[in-house]
Formats: structure tokens, C-alpha cells, sequence
């Protein structure tokens, strides 16, 4: 009868993983006064990472791409992505896209963290805006009207 053992995650040490991600190429900002969150940047990509309370390095919120210098997450609508920022948003062209996968694949790898099925066949988004589901979350008093309901 074999046995099988759970998946290890073989997290890194947040300096470790400093040192990693500055010896693959990644700029590091230092945290502003009164923050302890690095930015990363690499190839018009950008991430934010800070230490957890275990010492190892923990990401905080999703990697973006660099729209008009400002960082733009992805958007899913269903039918095209997008990447938005405060300022502005813009469709998301191949070279992104696979800028920013490579770049999560990694920052995936410098933190030890798995990199699963789905997210290897492509780039995962931080925001899923599909027509049917938005709003879906809210009460049924504050939902809009849909057009196959009226």
C-alpha cells in the first residue's frame, strides 16, 4: 500500500528571497518611512512583498503591469482583458500579458511559493468583471437590472 504525503511548501526567507530576486534581475525599492513592503519591478512589471510574521517574505496583492508609470492590474471581462490603473485603462496586448506571466512565474519561484495547473497555462487576473457577475454580490435591492430581466 503506498502512501501519500502532502505537498511541501518550502517557503524562502524573506532575505533570502531578497537576494534572490536582485541576483535574477529584479530592482527592489526600499519601503517608504513607516512601511515595511519592497516594491519589485522587472521588465514593466511590478509587485509588492514584506515580511510575515514567520521571517519569510509574503506578497501583498497582486503583480501588475506599469500603465502611463502607474501600476495597472488585470482586469477579466469575460471577452478581453485589461489592464487598469487610477488613471486609465487599456486592453492588454500578448507582450504584456506574457510579460507579466513570467514575471509572476518568478516571483513565484523567488518566494517558494507552488505554482499551480491553472495559473501556468496563463496569467491570472486581479479583478473578474464577466457581465453576469457583477454586482452579483450585493443585495438583491442594490443589484442592477439585468437585460435579460427586463
Amino acid at each position: 500500500m503506498s502512501h501519500f504525503s502532502p505537498l511541501k511548501n518550502d517557503t524562502r526567507s524573506f532575505d533570502n528571497a531578497l537576494q534572490w530576486l536582485t541576483a535574477h534581475g529584479f530592482q527592489l525599492a526600499q519601503p517608504k518611512s513607516g512601511s515595511s513592503v519592497y516594491e519589485l519591478s522587472k521588465n514593466q512589471c511590478v509587485a509588492a512583498v514584506e515580511r510575515a510574521s514567520d521571517g519569510s517574505a509574503r506578497l501583498v496583492g497582486f503583480p501588475a503591469c506599469l500603465v502611463a508609470g502607474e501600476p495597472a492590474i488585470l482586469v477579466d471581462r469575460g471577452y478581453q482583458k485589461f489592464f487598469k490603473s487610477g488613471k486609465m485603462e487599456i486592453a492588454a496586448t500578448a507582450e504584456r500579458l506574457q510579460a507579466l506571466h513570467s514575471f509572476s512565474e518568478e516571483l513565484k519561484e523567488a518566494l517558494g511559493y507552488t505554482s499551480l495547473y491553472n495559473e501556468g497555462l496563463g496569467s491570472v487576473s486581479g479583478s473578474y468583471q464577466y457581465d453576469r457577475v457583477v454586482s452579483r454580490d450585493l443585495p438583491e435591492a442594490q443589484r442592477p437590472v439585468r437585460p435579460w430581466q427586463r
